[in-house]
């Protein structure tokens, strides 16, 4: 079996949970080199993970020919760029999500990622890790059966136990307080809708079985940069007929609330932390008056994402998270922003 050789682009503090733990776990991978903008720091994360070789540079990590593939961690800002960087070098890669600033971005690395994998078979992939544990396919199975053949966001399949999907309702909460973090920078990309928000849309689609469109959108802002949101509730519709919303922040008023509500003519689906299932998930379905719950187990996320990015570079195949997926994404995320009033990232 060929080993596929990865190289992390940036010693982040995700690197470990994403990558490094997970590369450790599966067979056919090593975690190869690290290049961060220090190189004391890149020295450190590779003396701690045992990676043999460190860069002075990303450039120099995307010259080694010892390297397949690179995983992106770098601030939002920089995802686009080091991502074409990487195509342009034959590299695989595996970004962190949001893929891009903005879906302008997105459609250029979509169309080079498109061309390079007609090319040479490169591959590209967002990293939503969530949408490789059992959960999420469970969940996508009991809304909408077994007839969606890519499993990808946004595609309809038959309907489940709910029947007809009438509202979809996904919260994704997390308190950072810390203001002088890289998230709420607006000049990387920074803020909730970016953030958590990412994972928020993302769940909206998949759940919801439709691409929906935004209707409306209020933001909480920072009082240092009213660009940046700290704060956004959405108001969606589907094409179906069904509607939705998205609640995301990194401080408000609801510190942590992790969550998913898909309601149809026939019953209602809740899905408790749909982002870290490895931690605690909960799966509910009430139909026909009766209310049945499970906890989905499974592996840490991370891992079923490093092997899916691994058996996708082998057999040539598109990946769950495309490239080409992150453009929907992005649209969704540009025009939450200019619901609410505020700049599309830069």
């Amino acid at each position: 079996m060929t080993t596929l050789r990865i190289g992390v682009l940036g010693a982040a503090g995700i690197a470990p949970a994403a990558l490094v733990k997970p590369a450790g776990e599966t067979a056919g991978v090593d975690l190869t080199a690290i290049a961060a903008r220090s190189r004391p720091r890149a020295e450190a994360f590779a003396a701690e993970h045992g990676i043999r070789t460190v860069h002075g540079s990303y450039e120099a990590l995307l010259d080694d020919p010892d390297v397949d593939a690179v995983y992106i961690p770098l601030p939002n800002g920089l995802h686009a760029a080091w991502t074409l960087r990487a195509i342009e070098r034959g590299k695989h890669v595996l970004c962190e999500k949001p893929m891009s600033s903005n879906r302008t971005e997105a459609e250029a690395v979509a169309a080079a990622a498109e061309a390079a994998r007609l090319r040479s078979g490169l591959v590209v992939m967002e990293a939503f890790h969530y949408r490789y544990h059992p959960l999420a396919e469970r969940a996508r199975t009991l809304l909408h059966g077994d007839q969606s053949a890519s499993g990808a966001p946004g595609t309809p399949g038959a309907a489940g136990r709910l029947g007809a999907i009438e509202r979809v309702e996904v919260s994704a909460c997390i308190p950072l307080p810390r203001f002088s973090d890289i998230r709420y920078q607006y000049t990387l990309a920074g803020g909730a809708t970016m953030d958590a928000g990412c994972y928020a849309v993302h769940a909206a689609r998949l759940f919801g079985g439709e691409d929906p469109k935004i209707v409306s959108a209020t933001a909480r802002t920072l009082r240092a940069d009213p660009r940046v949101d700290r704060a956004m509730t959405a108001e969606l519709a589907y094409p179906g007929g069904a509607t939705g919303r998205v609640r995301v922040s990194l401080w408000s008023r609801n510190l942590l609330s992790v969550g998913v509500r898909v309601t149809g003519e026939r019953g209602e689906l809740k899905i408790t932390n749909f982002i870290l299932p490895q931690l605690y998930n909960r799966l509910t379905v009430r139909t026909d008056g009766r209310r049945r719950s499970e906890q989905v187990k499974g592996e840490p996320s991370y891992n079923y994402q490093l092997r899916a990015f691994a058996a996708a570079i082998a057999e040539g195949a598109v990946p769950m998270t495309s490239a080409r997926d992150a453009v929907i994404t992005m649209g969704l995320l540009d025009d939450i922003y200019r619901a609410a009033g505020l700049p599309l990232r830069p």
